[in-house]
């Protein structure tokens, strides 16, 4: 079998699965029985100055069948009083000694504040720290979590004053609710991170409730906005660490989360760049017991690859993730349906007429039975056909020869060239 084992930024593992920050990670008791469960690492749920929560905190965004397609949340950090969170920090380090225990803190943007609680947190053993920077509801109302880290200058100073007093790695969780997550990641770096973590929940509102007009959740009849995780923001967190893991500047371990509810989205964050993956919606809605299936899946991916342990993936498809001008301006694929396997659901046909470019005919075989046809010279190869349709194999997207490279940006750099007359 592969050698699952990581050592992210000197955080030493079993396995890259960690749970992430949240309330999966809110006691020595939770965090214990997911070690137990096979977790290879938990990050604790954010440590601070105790605070007061709010009921209700959670909903759940379903679509199309699919329970729990996102997930919003107004709870705030731990409310459990700091001793209590240290010892139970100590007990599960010294019952887990190889397991990772990293420490979530957040505190007011105050040198001597972080300088207290790195040391005080540090004392009980933990293996790093990751600065939550990326909170978007009730935290950054009061100068922290988001409003700092939508500020790179906050997010380098920050991240300094941690530096100066820890004596283990440090780890900078980044918000998603900022333009461009590079500028606060370079800002981390600047200040000093051993490593990134990324994405923190999304900025959003779960719902309104249309008989009663209440938001979702609601306090007492009050709504306000939470954050956003879950299968649906997958796309948005690969974007970011992609984003982040190919520019030369950012040159620190990734540890990736945002939507990973398997051992395949897994894959995609390491091939896009993450050297350890954190997860906290998927084991919130099926349980601890899920590590299983992605210890077993990554393991038995690398098998079949014959790759035998992490490295040979984490950042192996970064190189092919690039800009819109530096993509083949001539290259082209198109549509080509399998009649045998088609079923004439004529989703395509409809996709095409009302969305696309109006490519698929509908036609009859010689035996007057229906089918569809694309016609090739018009299709753009948008996939939209594709992506309707429900039948595996119906419709293949096919490249066609098209004539050289070209780039907007060689085009560009080509009409902008100087002529030389001889």
């Amino acid at each position: 079998m592969a050698d699952l084992r990581v050592n992210f930024a000197g955080i030493k593992a079993p396995n890259p699965f960690w749970l992430a920050s949240a309330p999966p990670t809110n006691s020595g008791y939770q965090v214990q029985r997911a070690f137990e469960a096979g977790w290879g690492g938990a990050v604790w749920k954010t440590l601070g100055d105790p605070i007061l929560n709010v009921s209700s905190r959670f909903a759940g965004t379903s679509y199309n069948g699919q329970r729990v397609a996102g997930f919003n949340n107004i709870e705030l950090i731990t409310d459990r009083p700091l001793e209590v969170n240290l010892k139970e920090i100590y007990e599960t380090k010294k019952k887990y000694p190889h397991h990772a225990v990293i420490a979530s803190l957040m505190v007011e943007p105050n040198q001597a504040a972080w300088h207290d609680i790195v040391k005080r947190v540090q004392d009980v053993g933990v293996d790093g720290f990751e600065l939550n920077f990326g909170c978007p509801h009730g935290m950054a109302e009061r100068g922290m979590g988001a409003a700092s880290g939508q500020v790179p200058e906050l997010v380098e100073k920050q991240t300094y004053w941690a530096k100066e007093v820890a004596e283990v790695p440090v780890i900078v969780k980044l918000t998603p609710n900022i333009t461009d997550i590079t500028a606060t990641a370079y800002a981390a770096v600047q200040g000093g991170a051993d490593a990134i973590s990324m994405i923190n929940t999304i900025n959003s509102l779960a719902g309104v409730d249309l008989d009663s007009w209440n938001t979702i959740p609601n306090v007492a009849g009050k709504g306000a906005h939470g954050g956003y995780c879950g299968p649906a923001v997958k796309p948005i967190a690969l974007n970011m660490v992609a984003e982040c893991a190919r520019n030369p500047e950012i040159n620190v371990p990734i540890s990736g989360m945002g939507g990973v509810s398997t051992w395949q989205d897994a894959v995609e964050f390491m091939l896009m760049g993450a050297g350890s993956i954190q997860v906290c919606t998927a084991a919130m809605h099926h349980g601890f017991s899920i590590v299983e299936d992605m210890v077993d899946g990554l393991n038995n991916y690398l098998d079949e690859k014959g790759i035998a342990n992490l490295d040979g993936i984490v950042g192996k498809s970064v190189e092919k993730y690039s800009d819109w001008g530096n993509l083949d301006l001539n290259y082209k694929v198109v549509a080509r349906i399998n009649n045998d396997t088609c079923i004439n659901c004529n989703k395509c046909h409809i996709a095409c007429e009302d969305a696309s470019h109006q490519c698929i005919d509908m036609l009859k075989d010689t035996s007057g039975e229906p089918i569809l046809r694309v016609r090739e010279e018009d299709c753009v190869g948008c996939n939209l056909c594709s992506i309707v349709c429900p039948v595996d194999g119906a419709i293949d997207m096919v490249e066609i020869p098209n004539g050289e490279p070209m780039t907007w940006n060689e085009r560009q750099a080509a009409i902008k060239a100087p002529v030389c007359n001889s």
